[in-house]
């Protein structure tokens, strides 16, 4: 099976909010997050619990401890080897709250938008 590349989602005017977020953290976590994000690269799909979970409407959640306490980074396949991250957040409560899984599915929406626009160019 073919590794998988990771991108941070890019908002308008070339923003990334997951490298914004990333940027925020502990030096640490940080180094923890691109740990993850290689495994996440290296196994794709097949990345087990504790480190990916799917979450539904084809969004998964790369899971990671830090200083900061429990650390979430959402993201979405995108074709086969391709996965997107969209949002991240330090996670408070058992449940992974819903306005972050919905922030993840409007960006996808809109990433896959604008994939189609670029493909009738």
């Amino acid at each position: 099976m073919a590794k998988v590349t990771a991108y941070y989602y890019l908002a308008e005017f070339g923003k990334s909010p997951v490298k914004e977020f990333i940027d925020t953290l502990d030096f640490k976590s940080q180094r923890k997050f691109f740990f993850v994000k290689e495994l996440l690269e290296e196994f794709g799909h097949r990345l087990p619990f504790p480190h990916a979970k799917y979450i539904g409407d084809s969004i998964f959640e790369l899971r990671f401890k830090g200083h900061e306490g429990a650390i979430r980074v959402l993201y979405f396949f995108y074709h086969e080897n391709r996965a997107i991250f969209t949002n991240g957040f330090i996670k408070k409560a058992n449940k992974t709250p819903k306005n972050e899984i919905n922030i993840a599915i409007e960006r996808r929406n809109n990433f896959l938008n604008r994939q189609r626009g670029e493909d009738k160019k």
